[in-house]
Order: structure tokens, then sequence, then C-alpha cells
């Protein structure tokens, strides 16, 4: 039954249109040098960007490498300085007495 009405339905629809050749040019539809120009462009300085932004990130992470080493050390002065009684400018931090 349902195989009498698709085929109905079919009939009553008429011809299935096929894709007429007329429309733009295909030299009107692509991009054409400029276009390439444009995104090559874009491209070039979307790469220059996230190479920035890489080096920018990778001098924070450095910086902050050196400014947890100087903490520490500073924190290690200060606990030689609290063990011994001494005051904190009183401690060489690198260990050398030439006074």
């Amino acid at each position: 039954m349902h195989a009498a009405i698709a085929s109905l339905a079919i009939l009553a629809a008429g011809p299935t249109p096929s894709p007429s050749p007329s429309g733009p040019p295909a030299a009107m539809v692509t991009p054409g040098p400029w276009g390439f120009v444009a995104i090559a462009l874009i491209a070039l300085a979307v790469v220059v960007l996230l190479w920035d932004m890489m080096r920018r990130i990778r001098r924070a992470r450095y910086r902050a490498q050196v400014r947890e080493e100087l903490d520490a050390e500073q924190a290690e002065v200060e606990a030689a300085a609290d063990a011994t009684g001494t005051d904190a400018q009183d401690v060489d931090a690198s260990g050398d007495d030439d006074r």
C-alpha cells in the first residue's frame, strides 16, 4: 500500500528538474590571485603573532623561575639568621667572609 502511494506521489510531482548550467561564470566565483594574497598575508600575520606570544610566555616563565629561586635563597638566608640569632643583613649569602 505504501509503495503505491509513494509511486503516485512521484508521478504527481512531475519530472525531477536537473540543474541548469546558467549561473555566474567560474571566474567570478573563485577568489582569484588577490584572494590568495589576502589569505596568505593573514596566515603570515597569525604565525608572527603566535611566535611573539610564545616568546613572551617563555620570558615570563623564566622570570617566574628566577623570582622563585631568589625567594628561596632569601628564605634560606633568613632561616640561617634566625638559627644563629644574628641579623639577616649580617649573613653573607655567598658564604665568603672577607671582613
